[in-house]
Formats: C-alpha cells, sequence, structure tokens
C-alpha cells in the first residue's frame, strides 16, 4: 500500500525520487517551499497531510516532541556518514520495513544497521 511521505530539507531529493520509485507518494520540503518551517510547524503540516516525515533532524528523534498527539510518523536517520549514496543506501533497506511495520504515531530511529521503533502515543 503507498504511503505519503515528507522529505525533510536536510535530506538529498534523490530520497524523494527512490520513494516514488517504490510507489510512494513523497514530497519535499524544498517543493512545497517550506524551507526554514519551524519544526513545530512542519510536524503540523504533516499532520495535516497525513505525511511521514523523514528526516536527519535530531529533535525529532525526541519521544517527548510528539508524545501525545497522533501523527502520520517520524523516521529520523542516523547515519554515520552523510554522503547522498550514504544516505539513500539506508532509505532502500528502510523501504521494506514501512510495509510489515506501524508508522502511525510512532518515531523511527533508523541506522545503517538497524531500525529502532517507539510508539508516541503515551
Amino acid at each position: 500500500m503507498p504511503l505519503r511521505f515528507k522529505i525533510d530539507e536536510n535530506l538529498p531529493e534523490e530520497v524523494r525520487d527512490l520513494l516514488r520509485s517504490q510507489n510512494h507518494d513523497a514530497m519535499t520540503v524544498r517543493d512545497q517551499e517550506l524551507v526554514g518551517s519551524a519544526d513545530v510547524d512542519l510536524l503540523a503540516i504533516c499532520r495535516n497531510e497525513n505525511r511521514i516525515l523523514i528526516t536527519l533532524d535530531l529533535d525529532f528523534a525526541d519521544v517527548r516532541f510528539v508524545s501525545g498527539e497522533s501523527h502520520p510518523g517520524i523516521v529520523v536517520l542516523r547515519a554515520a556518514r552523510l554522503g547522498k549514496s550514504d544516505i539513500l543506501s539506508i532509505v532502500t533497506k528502510v523501504v521494506p520495513s514501512f510495509e510489515t511495520e506501524a508508522v502511525s504515531d510512532s518515531l523511527w530511529i533508523v541506522d545503517e544497521t538497524r531500525v529502532r521503533i517507539r510508539s508516541t502515543r503515551e
């Protein structure tokens, strides 16, 4: 089932292209001229558009930031190297998990070797 994603400004636009190639609906912050938006505003936009946020921004890794409010999901990439190919490799590895694990109301922390998923419904 196709999912809807918002790609943060700190990620290459090729992440959008990769997700689209997997039949997902993906837009970048740049596509919507939202560059520089405050984190709370970006999360509100993701809620309104029902889009899962993919970001490198570690502020979103704090479960307290999103706990208590429903959201479509947040995926924080924790890459050891920030090259385009490194980021795309991590996203390529995690895409199949979107089909088998719940993303909504969850915080995903993804690195090169593992995916940690934490519910934010508390």
